[in-house]
This record gives C-alpha cells, structure tokens and sequence, in this order.
C-alpha cells in the first residue's frame, strides 16, 4: 500500500528538528542519530511511539536525515526493539515531559472519558481520538491499543449504564410500567406460544407509513396517539446528545421483545423511551407529509377529472377573427332578420360551429376554473375530510410572522365548526379570518349570497381553501408544527450560540466581519473575470457574443477526445490476470484489507457472534442489498449461512449509518492506497448527479418523477475525479438536487478536501452559486442554454464598459441587498456548515418566499458568482473539458448501477424507508469495493516497467479505475474467507479474530 505523499508545509511544521533537540543527538552517529530524531519529531506531534519503520513517510526520514547529516538509507539500520530504542524512548519522555501511563493514571483517564466524552458519544473510534488528545495534554503516554480498546468499551459501558439510571429514575413506576408493558410476553390465542408477529403497540410503533392515502393518514394518526398516550415527559432526553439518541433509538428498533425483556428494566426502559420519543417526531413528520400530499393529490385529481370530462367535447375552433368578420357583416347587411337565417348561415358549419365556440370559452374560462374548484370541494367533502380534520386534532400549527396567523386562526375556526353537520355556511357574526387562500380565484366560490341575499362564507369551501393556504405556507415553514423533526421551527435550525461564538463562525467559514469587505472582494472579482473575457473575446473561436433572438451568446462545446489505445490494453491485461473475479470476492477482498467492519460494532454496539461469522453474514447482507437480488438468493451460495441468520445479522448490526461508515472507511483506504506518480495529486473536486430507480410506490417516500417518467426514488452520488464515491443520499423525486450537492459536498465524512463540485444543469441555480460561494465550494455546472444567460455588471455608471459583452450584459448587482443581510446570511450559511438545518430546510424556507431578505442576498451573491463563473467557462477551454471530464465519471458511474444492481430488474421492491436507503447504500458499498479493488490491480500491473513506459499524458488522464469487463456479477455466491486475490500486500484481520 502506498505512503501518503507529505507536503513541503507539513515537512517545515512538524519535522524540523530545533535546536535544542540537537543537543540530544550529541554522542549519536548514523542510524543511531537518524532513528533517534525521527522517534522525537514523532513523539513531539503524535504523543506516542512508531510502531516501526512504515509509519514514516520516505519525504519525512529524507528531510530529518538532511538536518542531522545522515544518509536517509541509514534508518534501514535502525533496531525497533531491544535496549537502545528503549533507552531513546526513555531520554525522550524525559525531554517532553511526558510519562508513561500507569494503571492510576488509566483509572483517572476512563473516569475523564466516561464523565466528558462517552457521555455524548457513541463511536469507539471518536471516543478513542479524544483520550488520545487527552493524554497528550495531559503529558502520558497513551497505553498499548489492547489497553486503550478496554479503557474506550469501559468508558463507553459506564456512561451508558449512568444514562440508563439517570432516565429511568426520570421516570414515575407507573410510567415505567407502562413503557416495558410494550415487550410484555404476548399469547397467541391458539397455540399458548409467544407471537412476536403480531400487530402490538411496539409493532405498530416501528412500522413504516404506507402510500399517500385516507388509510395511511388515518393510521398514523392512531399510532401519535397511541404514543402519547404513554405520556412521555417532553424534557426526558433534554440532556441527552441526539447521536446518544439515535443510537438507542436504532438499537430499541432492532431488537426483538425477546432480546429487551432480557435487558434491565433500566436499559429496557430506556431504548423503547428513545424509540418512542424519536417516532414520535418521525411520525409526526409523516403526518405534515402526508397532509400535504394530500392536498396537493384533491387539486390535481380534481383537475385531472374535470378535464378528462371536458376532453372529448373540446375542439379548438379556428379562424376565430374571420367569424366574427363574417357575422358583423351579416347582421349589418341584415338588421332585422332571425339569427337562424341571418347569422348561423354566415358561418362555416353554422350553429354547430358557433356551439363549440362557446363550449371553447367556457371550458378555457372562469367557468372552467369554477368546475374545478367545485369538483375538488366534493372530493375533499366525501372522502378526505374526515383524515384532515381528525389531523387538526393530533398536529398544534404554529407561525412566528404576524402576517401568517389568519391562517392559524382559519385551522381553529375550522376544527371549531368541524362537527356542525351540514351546516352549508358559518354562522353569521362569526369572525371568518381572511387569508390569502381565500382571495384571489377562491373569492367568489368561498364567499355566496345566502337566499336573502347576504353575502356568507360557505363552510366547506372555506376549509378547502384553509387547507390549501396551509400547505403552501408549511412548505415555505411560515407555518410550522410543534413536536415535529422537519418541519421544526424555523428558528430552531439558526445556530443557537451564533451571538456568543460570532467571530468563530465568520473565521470557520473564511468570511471577513466587514460586509464591505466581502463585497468587495467579490466585486473586484467580477471585474477582473468580465474584463478577461472583453480582452479575450475577439480572439475566441469557440464564443461569440452579439445581439440575435435566440439568446446573445452562441458557444461551441470542445470536441469530446477519443479513448486512448493504452487504456484498452491495460485493462486487457487486468482482464488477462484476473478475469472473471466474482463481485463477492471483491467486496471482501476490500473489507479484509480496510478492516471497515469494525464500523459495524462501533456503531451498533458489541456482539457475541464470532467475528469470522459476523464477517461473512455482513459481506451476504450487503452483496444481497447492493444487488438487489435479495436476502434469500445469496442464502442459497456454499458458504452455510441460512437465511434467517442473514437476515437477523442485517437488522441488528447493520444499520443505514453503520453502512454509511463502512463506504467512507472503503473510500478513505482508496485514497490511502494510491500510487501519487501513477494517479498524481489527490482531487479537491467531486461531480454529481443522481440516478432515478423504479420503486414500489406504497409508502410516502416513492413519488412520481416527470423526467423519467415513472413512479421511484432519487440516488444522488458524489464522485470524485478518480471515480471514488465520498458521498450518496436517497432522495425524493421533489427534493432539491441543489440541495442535495450541497450537502454531500461539505458533509461526505471522507478525509478529501472537496473545494469544487461539478454538475449537470440542475447545479446552475443562482442560489446554489450563492450558498456554494459562502461555504467555499466552487460550483462548475454545465450550463444548460447558455445563449440566453445574462452577465451582471459590477457597478452603476459605467454603461459602456466591457463593449465587447454589451449585448449579454443586464442590470448591476445590488451591493447594498448584500451588504443590509450580510450577517443573517452567514447565520444561515453556519447552520447548513454546522449540521443545525439541513440544506433542502433552508432552501424550502428561501424559495417559496422569494421577499426573505436574506434570501435576496444570497440571490445577488449567486448572481455575482455566476457572472465570475460564466466569463471564466467561456474564456478558458480547459475548464469546459474539465467539467465534461469531471462530469463523464459520474455518468460511468451511473452506467455501473445497472450492471451491479441487476436484480428485479433494478427495482427496489420494498415498501420501508430505511429498506430503500439500505439498497443505496449497499449499492455504494460494493462499487466503492470494485474501485478499491480495480486501483490495486492496476497498481500491480503498471509497476512493472514495460507497461508503465508505454502510458502518454494522455493515458494519464484518462486512466480510471472504474471498468468491470473482469467482473462476474452472477451466478452462484460462493463466499471463503480463506481464498484471496493475488494483490500484492495490505491485507488486515477481521477486527477481534486471533
């Protein structure tokens, strides 16, 4: 495996030796000299010793052995273990201070971690950095890793049971009898036996939401209920870290009511709680859904009804203007004739002609609007109804503008009135708050004169026209609701110590305090790109820029390269080497070499299965998922492994998050494991797209995708330019892919700096070039019609400037809207850095209420990027083949998800969230293990010199190890762990075995 390629600064930093440690190598000579000051500058950074030779980098030992006059060969004389290391290791501890930890300071260390670290964490590696960090500030030597792994489990194990105290003494005995009531031995009628299946509160409690539905919505209203009625107090997990409680929430929702009536009352009592309370936002999340999907459902069926109705009677009359010619000029001829002699006979076709020309009118007019609105109040009064309004009684609507509670007050007068019988208006005298969904095309249909002619508020109408309003302004949360995850209060996704931490905040994201002087840099900017591209202009052949109807700039795209032949022969031998290799024995392959299953256990806890078993039974489960041939197909390979014991290792120990962990560790040992002459400098620079698969459409999550024209979900992958995934999130077909770029760009968990993302047209949003510019991230969209992009200018008063762009050129960006809401805008960008809000959260508020301030700063920050952005792409051609490279490894990664995920058809054919999300990330896991895989067999390959001399620039560029000619997908799934691929060195133990 090749050693990370340490830079000049980080040589200078942390491996000059200073001259007081020169004092210490008096008296040494040669390996003895160079080893020694190696272990110190090693000593000095980590707090700890090397375990050998190979945690030195070849740039570090040559530029240490510079400075102490000793050939860099030397340090293959130096001994690593016996009296003279130890000796040095001694003089060293002595010189910094540090000691060696003794079994006091191992107690006083485990109680630290338990009191100020375990507390809040749940991952043993996370734990295990900070008592590192701790024992180096503390000057001790951290203990041998056996010992470290036990202070970490004990830590981990005490902070916990203190957890499992602590809220179960939260709790009154009544409400604690109520919550292990849940896993309380349930009879079958029949057989006397324990029935685990059957449809309990705890099984109702985990289930999943079906499809958008009177049902679904009625069915989860019961289950809200049915945890409230625990009464859980709202404060119980306050204090408690949400990574601490998630955790307990996925453990509580894994185990079966045998493994919890196993547990003490104490943790028992402690994971349903955290189950409980954590469905219950869940839940409630379900519940805004399916409102407003439902909503969105009776206006577009009402609509889809009434113009199928309409469909077969309507004809598009033409010549509508020689009619009316014809007809003025036959009644004027004809004053005083009959209408059936004078003016039926001057149209073509006559009275039939003059009925469709009415019937077109009517069914394009306001009387087709009235038929529509009329078709949804029935719709809404006959069937849906009753699941809105019982919603009302389970969901507290809340609104912190002024502006939006005629809205609030419109629910209560609705659910106020909801059992007045049929009651076609509102009592008169009574207060009918007004609000924006009942003005406009509502007006006249929510407002009627009753038979004395007084102008009443029709109560069913009324309501239609309340819920609309309601759904439109939960969508921007101008309305949010109470005890809810997503749909939160806004304020709460605002970085609570903003105020406090400021000048932290503003230095984390690299901005100035000064509003002024942000814009000014960003102007400058502008200035220097627009005036390169004036100056440039003339001499491009590509470009050209004048006034012309279909848009100012016309633009020629690069002439796409041909493959070179090299890269044809290389993987020709791959395939020679290795041909047929089963995808198994890849997946493995790159487990046993990154050791990434002990994710597995961080993350869901310890396990009594042995680790060899728990190995395989987790490599089926993902191969089964990341295939889609399911759990049962890969039961039946010759590894002896049953179903059921596949299946129970899947629900208990692999969780979304567990394989999330696994893919990172896969991509981090990827980019560990690269040669830096054969692929060159590590990228900063990932593309991304999604990919649409078909799904079962019974849950809430599957929608209806226009582009694609079918019902399913959304993938969107993070590439990186050596086709490494860092990063994937499922989902919805409305999800913002703006949204979903920016997200997997500043949190992908991976050790790569990613300063650039490239992207298909959905990238090129002036809000997107906004928040990318505030987080740091260059946005390199491929510009959809870029002939009618507009160029801001920089500054007013200057309308001659940049003659040459004149005709692409609009209006100046509006400094002082950026500089007015400049700090309310980097709040907004430290919450989306931080993890308080969501990305797609903030861009919901932002887009559907276009007047937000802050909003229209970050439009005009956008605005100015993209002209920065736009001038360089159109000046500069190697950045338009850049993003058309960058941008066809996220398309050869897309061409991979149908060769793996062959299975069904390549749909996923399950109705529960977390299924679906399983299937991605399994799906990642596997290609990130064929692109492991496929970067040390070509490694291996071109370490030999007859085929590294035969690689041009070209080859270079273009070499990638995302191909699978060699690759058998199918077939039978044969899994030993003893068989290996011929790879060369780098392979691991599975964590825990002998």
């Amino acid at each position: 495996m090749a050693r990370q390629v340490v830079d000049m600064d980080e040589l200078v930093e942390h491996w000059t030796v200073l001259d007081e440690e020169q004092e210490l190598l008096a008296g040494k000579r040669g390996a003895t000299r160079l080893g020694f000051a190696l272990l110190l500058k090693y000593y000095t950074r980590h707090g700890r010793f090397p375990r050998g030779r190979a945690e030195f980098g070849d740039e570090a030992v040559a530029f240490v052995a510079r400075q102490v006059n000793v050939a860099s060969t030397e340090i293959a004389f130096y001994e690593w273990s016996g009296r003279t290391i130890e000796y040095h290791r001694k003089q060293i501890r002595t010189h910094l201070g540090f000691r060696v930890c003794g079994v006091a300071d191992a107690d006083k260390l485990t109680d630290w971690l338990t009191t100020n670290v375990a507390h809040a964490e749940r991952s043993a590696d996370r734990v295990r950095q900070e008592l590192l960090k701790h024992c180096f500030a503390e000057r001790i030597e951290p203990p041998t890793a056996d010992r470290l792994t036990r202070m970490v489990r004990s830590a981990l194990s005490r902070a916990e049971e203190a957890w499992f105290s602590t809220i179960e003494a939260r709790l009154s005995p009544e409400l604690r009898e109520r919550v292990l009531g849940l896993v309380e031995v349930e009879q079958a009628p029949e057989t006397g036996a324990e029935d685990e299946d059957s449809e309990s509160v705890l099984g109702q409690v985990k289930a999943m939401p079906g499809n958008i539905s009177l049902e679904s919505m009625l069915r989860e209203i019961r289950k809200l209920q049915a945890i409230r009625s625990l009464g859980l107090p709202p404060t119980l997990f306050a204090d408690v870290a949400p990574k601490v409680l998630a955790s307990w929430r996925q453990r509580a929702a894994v185990e079966s009511p045998s493994h919890l009536r196993r547990r003490s009352p104490a943790s028992a009592v402690t994971l349903l709680s955290a189950l409980l309370a954590e469905r219950e936002h869940e839940v409630t999340d379900s519940l805004v859904d399916l409102l407003i999907a439902t909503v969105h459902r009776i206006g577009a069926r009402a609509e889809r009804k009434v113009t199928n109705e309409l469909i077969n009677a309507f004809k598009r009359v033409t010549g509508k203007e020689n009619l009316l010619f014809h007809i003025a000029e036959a009644s004027v001829d004809a004053p005083d004739g009959p209408v059936r002699d004078v003016v039926f006979p001057a149209v073509a076709g006559g009275e039939q002609t003059l009925r469709e020309l009415v019937h077109e009118y009517r069914t394009k007019g306001p009387l087709y609007r009235r038929t529509v609105q009329t078709t949804l109040k029935a719709s809404y009064t006959n069937h849906y109804r009753r699941g809105l309004i019982e919603l009302l009684q389970v969901l507290q609507f809340r609104s912190n503008n002024a502006a939006h509670r005629p809205v609030i007050e419109a629910l209560e007068l609705v659910e106020r009135y909801a059992k007045a019988g049929n009651t076609t208006y509102y009592p008169l005298g009574e207060h009918i708050p007004a609000h924006r969904g009942t003005a406009g095309q509502w007006a006249e249909v929510v407002h009627r004169a009753d038979k004395r002619g007084r102008n009443r508020t029709v109560r069913m109408v009324y309501e239609v026209a309340t819920f609309q309003a309601l759904r439109e302004q939960l969508r921007c949360k101008e309305v949010w609701v109470a005890g809810s995850g997503r749909w939160r209060n806004p304020d709460e996704d605002l970085p609570a110590d903003f105020e406090a931490r400021r000048g932290e905040h503003y230095t984390e994201l690299r901005k100035p305090r000064d509003p002024k002087a942000f814009t000014r840099a960003l102007r400058q900017e502008m200035e220097a790109e627009l005036g390169e591209l004036n100056a440039a202009l003339p001499g491009l052949e590509w470009v050209d820029i004048t006034e012309r109807k279909a848009g100012a700039i016309r633009f020629t795209a690069p002439e796409a390269s041909p493959e070179p032949r090299n890269l044809r022969r290389i993987k020709g031998e791959v395939r020679r080497r290795w041909d047929g290799v089963p995808l198994i024995d890849m997946l493995k392959e790159a487990i046993l070499r990154t050791g990434c299953l002990k994710q597995v256990t961080s993350v869901a806890g310890g396990t009594s299965l042995p680790p060899e078993v728990l190995a395989e039974r987790l490599m089926l489960a993902i191969y089964g998922y990341g295939t889609n041939t399911g759990l049962r197909a890969v039961a039946g390979g010759t590894h002896g492994h049953t179903e059921e014991e596949i299946r129970y290792v899947r629900r208990r120990y692999l969780t979304p998050e567990a394989a999330r962990q696994i893919a990172v560790e896969i991509a981090n040992a990827t980019f560990a494991a690269r040669d830096s002459g054969l692929w060159g400098a590590s990228s900063t620079a990932v593309a991304s797209d999604s990919t649409h698969f078909r799904a079962w459409d019974q849950n809430l999550f599957t929608e209806w995708h226009s582009r694609y024209g079918g019902r399913g979900i959304l993938v969107y992958w993070h590439v990186e330019r050596g086709s490494v995934v860092v990063h994937s999130q499922t989902l919805r077909a409305s999800a913002s892919e703006v949204a979903a770029m920016v997200e997997g760009a500043i949190r992908h968990g991976t050790t790569m700096s990613v300063e650039g993302n490239y992207v298909d047209s959905h990238g090129q949003s002036e809000i997107g070039f906004g928040i990318t510019r505030l987080l740091n991230v260059d946005l390199l969209p491929r510009i959809k019609q870029i002939n009618r992009v507009r160029l801001y200018r920089p500054g007013t008063g200057q309308p001659d400037a940049y003659p040459n762009l004149a005709a692409a050129m609009t209006r100046p960006i509006r400094w002082d809207v950026i500089e007015n809401n400049y700090d309310q805008v980097i709040k907004y960008a430290t919450a989306i850095r931080s993890g308080t809000a969501s990305t797609e959260a903030i861009l919901s508020r932002f887009t559907r209420a276009a007047s937000h301030p802050a909003y229209q700063a970050m439009l005009e920050i956008g605005r100015a990027q993209r002209t920065c952005f736009v001038a360089r792409y159109l000046r500069e051609r190697d950045l338009q083949r850049e993003i058309e490279e960058g941008l066809n490894v996220v398309e050869s990664w897309n061409a991979a998800n149908a060769v793996i995920y062959y299975g069904k058809g390549g749909e996923i054919s399950t109705n529960r969230r977390e299924e679906v999300e399983m299937a991605a990330l399994c799906l990642r896991i596997l290609q990130a293990s064929l692109v492991y895989v496929n970067t040390l067999m070509l490694q291996d390959v071109l370490a030999e010199p007859e085929w590294a001399d035969k690689l041009t620039p070209a080859d270079r560029r273009a070499l990638t190890p995302l191909f699978w000619s060699h690759v058998r997908p199918y077939g039978e799934v044969n899994l030993d762990l003893g068989s290996r691929l011929d790879l060369g060195s780098g392979a691991t133990k599975i964590p825990g075995s002998s």
